[in-house]
């Protein structure tokens, strides 16, 4: 009897319907489109935004585990997991640690890592920017227009993620291009403090995140006086907002078809 496969995307969530479908339903077709023989299905990690949908929408999204049983239910033997999410941080290690209790239940389950895990990730990541992100930048802004990417930062290990990125865009020469995060390390001011003397005047601003939600449209792009957008601006630089996740990139999105070609050919 042959396998029957499955591959699970797993993402953090969003409930940005527009953007949901732009970002992490472009990514699962993208899957889909690549790798026929697998049925993917979807799983999120935020059980706030799995109640909301089914509040607000009436739409059921499964968390990871309920996701892993209905694959058991439903028959599958070998199963992919692939997260959505950008570092090795507590989202993935839920993941990680849903796919370790349902080993014995699948023939074969193998989880693929998130965006930026090893040393060649950074260097795809990076040239994945300077096309996907920085080149429509500067079409759009200036070519000495700079570009400062916001994530959304934690206070897990994986935070230096952010800097190793930072560190990799500089040593690849894109040192107009900015790393900053919502909630960790680099914030908004140490971000500010290293582009300070460079001359820069135009800034577009764009979220480091697979989908651009709740923190994108309001912390990076709102007009409170807190919001990345108006930081910058406070401090005399003209700002160009871009509400685009990762997710809408096509590079980007390609990156995760190749986490997920890696695993299976392993």
């Amino acid at each position: 009897m042959a396998s029957k496969k499955a591959l699970l995307v797993v993402s953090f969530g969003t409930s940005y319907n527009d953007n949901r479908d732009k970002t992490i339903g472009a990514t699962e077709r993208l899957l889909a489109e690549n790798f026929p023989e697998w049925e993917v299905r979807r799983a999120f990690t935020s059980k706030m935004i799995i109640k909301k949908l089914k509040e607000r929408d009436n739409e059921e999204i499964d968390y990871i585990d309920a996701a892993l049983q209905r694959l058991v239910d439903d028959g599958f033997d070998t199963v992919v997991v692939q997260p959505t999410h950008i570092m090795n941080g507590t989202e993935y290690e839920f993941v990680e640690c849903f796919v370790r209790s349902f080993k014995d239940k699948f023939k074969c389950i193998r989880i693929g890592k998130p965006l930026l895990t090893t040393k060649e990730d950074y260097v795809s990541v990076v040239e994945a920017i300077e096309t996907g992100i920085l080149e429509p930048a500067k079409a759009m802004a200036g070519p000495d227009a700079a570009v400062v990417l916001m994530g959304h930062g934690t206070d897990h290990y994986a935070n230096s993620a952010y800097s190793q990125l930072q560190l990799a865009l500089w040593l690849s020469g894109l040192d107009d291009v900015y790393i900053t995060t919502v909630e960790g390390f680099p914030d908004f001011y140490d971000t500010m403090s290293m582009m300070k003397g460079n001359g820069i005047r135009n800034v577009v601003i764009q979220p480091f995140m697979v989908v651009a939600g709740d923190h994108a449209n309001n912390d990076m792009a709102g007009d409170d006086e807190d919001s990345l957008k108006s930081v910058l601006e406070f401090n005399g630089y003209k700002v160009f907002p871009v509400i685009k996740g990762l997710g809408e990139i096509q590079e980007f999105r390609q990156l995760f078809v190749g986490h997920v070609k890696e695993i299976i050919r392993n």
